[in-house]
């Protein structure tokens, strides 16, 4: 498969380009940066920090290489994360996007486009992650609201949205199993004489140091407590995921597709 990446520069970019250069299933073809960056014009390779040329440019000009492509693997920002799904749609790309924090609206753009191209879009890539929340549906529609739920998730200081799109996720899966919406059920955080409410669902967000993703789902019940987390110890198995998304993306006709379906 012929590949575009992101942000090669990014965090999530320079591991998904490691990656898919050691996958030889993949071709990547160019990476896409933000006009007026200083390595546009230069190697994926060496703007990615892999440490050799792999023969593929880095543009700032989607529209002008996505032809040569067949899947494009996009962790960005939302401004160019929609712009991608845009011209993806256009081009009839299959897409691969990792990008979080979209608002309702947002994230319906991808459902609406999924009528023309295949895409994934997923809040976290991490195949080990997906089969975790197969585990939280089922305790959620095991025990209902005779546990009372807290979610923490660590993320490292430079992350910006908040709670994680992975834990938003998770707990929508719980909510669902429980029979209802996540919306009107998450606490975020506590301050003061508050009560817990049978059913709600709480969230606490720990942002420090280079810390890459932790996710902790406590399930409480009087005189025990279940815990199910998932602790990832850099972004590499968040790569490997993304690629085998790709891959799962191969001929596949339009839909919106997610991670647990390439399990």
């Amino acid at each position: 498969m012929r590949l575009i990446i992101t942000a090669p520069g990014g965090k999530m970019g320079k591991v998904i380009t490691a990656a898919a250069f050691a996958d030889k299933r993949f071709s990547i073809v160019a990476g896409i940066g933000p006009a007026g960056r200083a390595y546009i014009g230069e190697d994926i390779g060496l703007v990615s920090g892999l440490g050799q040329p792999v023969g593929a440019p880095v543009a700032d000009d989607l529209e002008a290489v996505i032809d040569g492509c067949d899947v494009i693997i996009d962790f960005s920002t939302k401004a160019l994360s929609l712009a991608v799904l845009d011209l993806a749609t256009r081009h009839k790309k299959a897409l691969v996007c990792g990008t979080t924090g979209f608002s309702s609206a947002e994230a319906a753009e991808f459902k609406k486009a999924s009528a023309q191209i295949p895409v994934i879009l997923a809040a976290n890539t991490s195949r080990v992650v997906n089969c975790m929340n197969k585990l939280l549906e089922l305790c959620a529609a095991t025990f209902g609201e005779e546990a009372d739920i807290e979610i923490i998730e660590m993320h490292d200081r430079n992350k910006i949205d908040a709670p994680s799109g992975t834990s938003g996720e998770m707990g929508e899966i719980i909510a669902r199993a429980r029979g209802g919406r996540l919306h009107g059920l998450a606490v975020y955080g506590r301050h003061g004489a508050q009560p817990r409410v049978k059913g709600s669902i709480g969230y606490h967000s720990v942002r420090a140091g280079s810390t890459p993703s932790s996710h902790i789902v406590i399930f409480g019940f009087m005189g025990e407590r279940l815990e199910i987390a998932h602790h990832s110890y850099n972004w590499e198995c968040f790569a490997l995921g993304a690629c085998a998304a790709a891959y799962f993306l191969k001929d596949k006709q339009p839909g919106l597709y997610s991670i647990q379906d390439t399990l």
